[in-house]
C-alpha cells in the first residue's frame, strides 16, 4: 500500500511539473507573439494585463476596484490585437467581475440574493431597450461593432442591479467611496496637467494612447473646434462634455463628503484635497451643461441639507461673475443662454430633427442601428431626447421611472438614514450626483450612448450604489426585497442575535 501511495504522490508530481512547464511554455509563446506584433512595451502589457486578469478571477471586490479604474482612468483603452472584435479594457475588467460573481453562484457561495423591488424596473427598461434594437433591425444592418457596443449598453445597466447584492456592509460601500474620490482626483490632476503644458506636447502624450485604441492625431479640443479659441480639458477621456459628464459625478459625490457629517475619509481637509482638482478641471472643460448640474445639484442640498451654503453659493456666483479670469466662463454661459454661439445654435438644430424622429415614430422608436428615411438621423445632444429617439416615448417613460424609483426608495430610507450619518452622508453624495447627471443630461447624451461605455457604465454604478446606501441603511430592510426568507445575509438583525 505503502508503494501505492507513493507512486501515486510520483505521479501527480510529475502531472504538476507538466502542467507548469506547459503554462511557461505557453506564456512565452504569448509574450513572443505580443513582443513580435507590437514590441516590447506590448509583450509585458500582456503579460501584466494577464496577472491582473488571474488576480481578478480570485476576489470579486477586487475585480469591481479595477473595473472602476478602469473606467476612471482609460475609458478608451482597448487591446492593441484585434481577437474576432477589439475588447476594450472596460470589457475585460468587467467581464472578470461579472464572471467571477456568476461563478460564486454557481458554486454555491452566494445565495438569497438582495435584490430590490427597484431593480425590477431597472431589468424591464433593459428588456424595452432590447426590444426596440431587435425591432429597428429592419432599418439597417448592425455591425459587429454595434452589437459590440449595444451588450456592453445593457451590462452597465445590469451593474446598477448586481452592486445591491455584492456590497452587503458599510465598510465595503466606503471604500468603493474612497476609491472613487481618488480615482476622480487622479484623472482631475491628468487633464489639468495636459491642458496646462505646450498643446504640442500633450498632443504626443495622448498619441502615444493610439495604440490602445485612442484616436491618433487631432486630439486636443477647442471651443467650437477653433485653435483661436480656449482650449478645453479632456483628460483621458478624449471629449471634453464627456469628460465633464464623468467629473460631475465624482465633484458632486466630493463636495457632499466635504460637508457631511461623517466623511468617509479622515482628516476631513483630505476630501478637500481630492475634490479641489475635480472641480478646477471640470471648469476647465468649458462645458456648460455639466456646470449647470453641478450648479442645480449644488442648489439642491444646500435646500435640503445646509442653508447656511445659500449664502455662501450667493458670494461665489457673485465673485464668479465679476472676477477678470472668469470673464470668459460668463460670456459662454450667457451666449448659450441667448442662442448666440455655433454650438448653441447646432444643439437646437439636433433638437429639432430628434422632435421630427420622435413624431414619427413615437412609441418605440427607431433602435440603434439606423433610421428609415434619409432626412432623420440617430445623434442629438440630449440624453432624454437620445432614449426617445432609440427606443420611443415608451422607453423614455421606463427611464424616467426608473430614476424616480431610485430617489423614492432613498427618501422611504431617510429616517433610518439620519441615525447613521456614514450612511447619509454616501447616500445623499451619491443621490444628488445622479441628480447633477440627470440636469446636465439635457445637454448632452453620453450616459446613453454606445460609443461612450465609460460614462453609461460610471452613470449605473452611482445609480447602483445610491440604491446599496438606502438598502444597508436599515438592518431590518423594511423595504421589500425579492427574497423573501429568513436568510441572516438578508436580515443582518437575526445574524446578531
Amino acid at each position: 500500500m505503502m508503494q501505492t501511495f507513493q507512486a501515486r504522490l510520483n505521479s501527480d508530481e510529475r502531472m504538476m511539473a507538466i502542467l507548469v512547464g506547459l503554462s511557461l511554455g505557453a506564456l512565452t509563446v504569448i509574450f513572443g507573439v505580443l513582443t513580435a506584433i507590437g514590441g516590447p512595451l506590448i509583450g509585458f502589457g500582456g503579460l501584466i494585463g494577464l496577472a491582473v486578469a488571474l488576480y481578478v478571477l480570485t476576489d470579486l471586490m477586487s475585480g469591481l476596484y479595477i473595473t472602476l479604474a478602469v473606467v476612471a482612468l482609460l475609458p478608451f483603452a482597448t487591446l492593441p490585437i484585434k481577437i474576432a472584435l477589439t475588447p476594450s479594457f472596460i470589457d475585460m475588467a468587467l467581464g472578470g467581475f461579472l464572471l467571477v460573481y456568476l461563478f460564486q453562484w454557481m458554486t454555491g457561495q452566494r445565495s438569497r440574493p438582495r435584490f430590490l423591488l427597484v431593480h425590477l424596473l431597472i431589468v424591464a427598461f433593459m428588456g424595452f431597450v432590447l426590444f426596440s434594437f431587435v425591432a429597428g433591425l429592419g432599418y439597417g444592418v448592425p455591425t459587429t461593432n454595434i452589437l459590440h457596443k449595444f451588450v456592453e449598453l445593457l451590462l452597465s445597466m445590469a451593474v446598477a442591479i448586481i452592486l445591491s447584492d455584492v456590497i452587503r456592509d458599510v465598510p465595503t460601500l466606503r471604500r468603493v467611496t474612497q476609491l472613487l474620490l481618488l480615482l476622480g482626483a487622479l484623472q482631475a490632476v491628468m487633464g489639468i496637467g495636459l491642458i496646462t503644458i505646450n498643446a504640442q506636447t500633450a498632443e504626443r502624450l495622448l498619441n502615444a494612447l493610439s495604440r490602445f485604441g485612442y484616436p491618433a492625431g487631432g486630439v486636443i479640443r477647442y471651443i467650437e473646434e477653433n485653435p483661436a479659441l480656449a482650449e478645453r480639458a479632456i483628460g483621458t477621456w478624449v471629449d471634453p462634455n464627456a469628460y465633464g459628464g464623468f467629473l460631475v459625478l465624482i465633484g458632486v459625490l466630493g463636495m457632499t463628503q466635504l460637508l457631511a457629517r461623517e466623511p468617509v475619509i479622515r482628516p476631513r481637509w483630505a476630501i478637500g484635497l481630492l475634490a479641489a482638482p475635480v472641480l478646477l478641471a471640470l471648469l476647465l472643460t468649458q462645458s456648460r451643461g455639466v456646470l449647470v448640474g453641478l450648479g442645480a445639484a449644488v442648489l439642491l442640498i444646500s435646500v435640503i441639507r445646509y442653508r447656511w451654503l445659500l449664502v455662501v453659493e450667493l458670494i461665489t456666483a457673485a465673485a464668479f461673475y465679476v472676477l477678470p479670469f472668469t470673464q470668459s466662463y460668463v460670456a459662454r454661459l450667457l451666449q448659450g443662454v441667448n442662442n448666440q454661439d455655433l454650438a448653441t445654435q447646432m444643439r437646437f438644430g439636433e433638437y429639432k430633427d430628434a422632435l421630427i424622429l420622435i413624431q414619427r415614430y413615437p412609441l418605440i422608436g427607431t433602435g440603434f442601428v439606423g433610421t428609415p428615411q434619409r432626412d432623420i438621423y440617430l445623434s442629438v445632444s440630449s440624453l432624454y431626447l437620445t432614449i426617445a429617439e432609440n427606443s420611443g416615448l415608451l422607453g423614455l417613460s421606463l427611464f424616467i421611472l426608473v430614476m424616480v424609483a431610485i430617489f423614492g426608495y432613498g427618501l422611504r430610507q431617510w429616517r433610518a438614514m439620519r441615525r447613521d450619518p456614514l450612511l447619509e452622508g454616501m447616500w445623499l453624495g451619491y443621490t444628488l450626483a445622479l441628480v447633477g447627471a440627470l440636469i446636465s443630461g439635457i445637454f448632452d447624451h453620453f450616459y446613453f450612448n454606445v460609443e461612450f461605455n465609460g460614462a453609461s457604465l460610471i452613470f449605473w454604478t452611482v445609480g447602483g450604489l445610491a440604491l446599496t446606501a438606502a438598502r444597508l441603511a436599515t438592518e431590518t430592510n423594511t423595504i421589500p426585497l425579492l427574497s423573501f426568507d429568513n436568510n441572516p445575509l438578508n436580515n443582518p438583525a437575526k445574524e446578531a442575535s
